[in-house]
């Protein structure tokens, strides 16, 4: 008796079917589209059992429904896919000092040890056994820090261009890289090297890197008309790139290609700022541009020295012909001015720390040292920031007083020896007035108070003292830094003032209630323009009495605020948790 056949069933259009075959084996159909002729791309799936096909065949269809199924075509190892990859689509998308990096990333570690694998078949694992042998073979983790970036970027564009499902980079963990410390050089130290600079050619380009913290492509790529004497701006634009080299020889010399005697650079001399935040103005202290003016005749000096050996293309920095420095070269010189002061070796990326721990001890915002380095804003808002000429200015002159030597005793002491005496534009004029220093941009208006100030008081102790901007701004009394560019009007502020204990009854203060005094008395946090200005304020401690303050131009004003004020200051000493600490004039 023979078993009767079951006919199999038909799925409908574009659905998934499983069955056994004729081999024995089961196998599994799925359409996860089509092809780029028009047709069903159908997948076949073969297995020994049931069970196994029906898991790939459920497995596909998800990747289906998700858009991650893996392209037909090319089966790419990682070797075929890197190479691919950096020199048909990273190369001609990126800059040329990345480009290298890539192509090291990619020729001298992971095709060497990774290479062999099946693209699909890489996993996490694969690549985290790889940087910790990396780091056993003695690579610094910061090398294997650059290769995970490198795989997992080429890994991503695979991923956009569907060859693969998942990226494995993005789930293996990446070497650890601990932050280097970087130590600037201190005030001190600056000035040793601004002294030895001084007795070498193009003696400016240092003392731009440690007063200014442009970068070593900054620099070196900068030209006369990148340089604004009138308006004391240097104007950041472009860089120089290290210089590639082929051989000119046809490769008969025997040497590497920098070392060729006809070597042949293949990079452009410059490039543009590679971001908005690095194409910035900066402003230049008086004493580099009057360097840069010396720099500039005795390079015309040089200009008529050479000759017909000159080449004009209009660089500040050159070569004794007029070419522009090459970045390889200028590491050395450094490292000589280093040797040369006695300093410590570090590399030029120091001074550049320097010059923007200098702008914060300064006192100079995050945001014009963020524009001033050509550093992105911080993460929360990317809004680029514009700096007005007064900025450019101010920070100028702030950079200038402390690098060249800006006296910081107060008075009218001698300078140190080898210091430069303080610049006029950089000293403060402070009204001595009693116990009270007030700071004048002009000694005009510091004169005028000190008069005003002898007649109403004949018996306390008046005068004008010379500060230097830094000195007063870092050492002055109270923590005062406000420069004042005039003097208010001779008008009279009404005060009127009381405290109250929590229950709401009145204290006693110990001084009159109502008092006036003369507004160019200059106790600026105490004084207003305004007829009337009042505030409730619960003082600290156990106690925490409420005081009421009022104060104005108009008497009038003045009594009305203070008898409003009096009655919030008693309910807010009768309700402690209706009010807020303090309260704003």
């Amino acid at each position: 008796m023979t078993r009767a056949s079951t006919p199999k069933s038909r799925q409908p259009n574009g659905g998934s079917s499983i069955f056994q075959g004729k081999d024995d084996r089961w196998h599994g159909y799925v359409t996860v589209g089509v092809t780029d002729d028009g047709n069903p791309d159908r997948r076949h799936v073969s297995r020994k059992t049931r069970p196994e096909v029906t898991k790939v065949v459920r497995e596909l269809e998800r990747q289906r429904d998700k858009g991650t199924v893996r392209k037909v075509g090319q089966s790419w190892t990682l070797e075929m896919w890197l190479t691919h990859w950096v020199e048909n689509i990273a190369a001609s998308h990126v800059s040329e000092n990345t480009i290298d990096g890539y192509r090291v990333a990619v020729n001298h570690h992971l095709i060497p040890g990774l290479g062999a694998h099946r693209l699909e078949k890489l996993q996490p694992e694969h690549l985290e056994r790889f940087y910790k042998k990396m780091q056993e073979s003695g690579s610094a983790a910061g090398t294997a820090h650059q290769v995970h970036r490198t795989v997992r970027t080429a890994l991503n564009e695979a991923v956009r261009r569907t060859h693969l499902t998942v990226n494995p980079a993005t789930i293996a963990k990446a070497p650890r890289l601990e932050e280097e410390e970087v130590e600037p050089y201190t005030v001190e130290e600056v000035q040793c090297l601004l002294a030895e600079a001084a007795k070498h050619r193009n003696t400016a380009r240092w003392v731009i890197a440690l007063a200014l913290g442009l970068r070593r492509g900054e620099v070196l790529g900068m030209q006369w008309d990148d340089v604004d004497f009138e308006l004391g701006v240097i104007r950041v634009r472009r860089g120089r790139p290290r210089p590639r080299y082929q051989h000119g020889c046809g490769d008969c010399c025997g040497r590497k290609p920098g070392f060729c005697p006809q070597k042949i650079n293949t990079r452009r001399e410059t490039k543009n700022a590679k971001s908005r935040a690095s194409q910035r103005p900066i402003g230049a202290p008086n004493e580099l541009l009057q360097l840069l003016r010396q720099h500039r005749e005795e390079q015309a000096r040089e200009r008529a020295r050479a000759r017909d050996l000159w080449t004009e293309k209009g660089y500040v920095f050159t070569s004794p012909t007029g070419e522009p420095l090459n970045p390889n070269t200028d590491y050395h010189k450094w490292k000589e001015l280093l040797k040369a002061a006695g300093l410590r070796d570090a590399g030029l990326r120091d001074a550049r720390h320097t010059a923007a721990t200098v702008l914060l001890i300064l006192g100079v915002s995050d945001a014009v040292v963020d524009a001033i380095m050509g550093w992105e804003p911080g993460k929360s808002a990317r809004r680029y920031q514009h700096l007005t000429s007064r900025v450019l200015k101010d920070t100028a002159a702030k950079v200038g007083g402390l690098l060249w030597g800006t006296d910081q005793t107060v008075g009218n002491a001698a300078p140190e020896a080898g210091r430069s005496p303080v610049p006029a534009e950089l000293v403060v004029h402070v009204a001595r007035l009693g116990e009270r220093r007030v700071p004048f941009l002009h000694r005009e208006h510091a004169d005028e108070v000190v008069a005003r100030w002898s007649e109403d008081w004949p018996d306390h102790p008046v005068e004008v003292e010379e500060w230097d901007r830094w000195s007063w701004e870092h050492q002055g009394p109270d923590g005062a830094s406000a420069i004042r560019d005039g003097i208010p009007e001779r008008t009279v502020v009404f005060h009127a003032r009381t405290m109250f204990l929590p229950g709401g009854e009145r204290g006693a203060l110990g001084f009159p209630e109502q008092w006036s005094v003369p507004a160019w008395d200059f106790e600026t946090d105490r004084y207003t323009d305004r007829a009337s200005a009042w505030r409730t304020a619960r003082r600290p401690g156990a106690g925490q009495e409420v005081e009421a303050q009022v104060r104005g131009t108009d008497k009038k004003a003045v009594e009305t605020a203070f008898a409003e004020v009096c009655a919030k200051a008693v309910d807010r000493a009768r309700n402690p948790g209706k009010y807020g600490d303090a309260d704003e004039w």
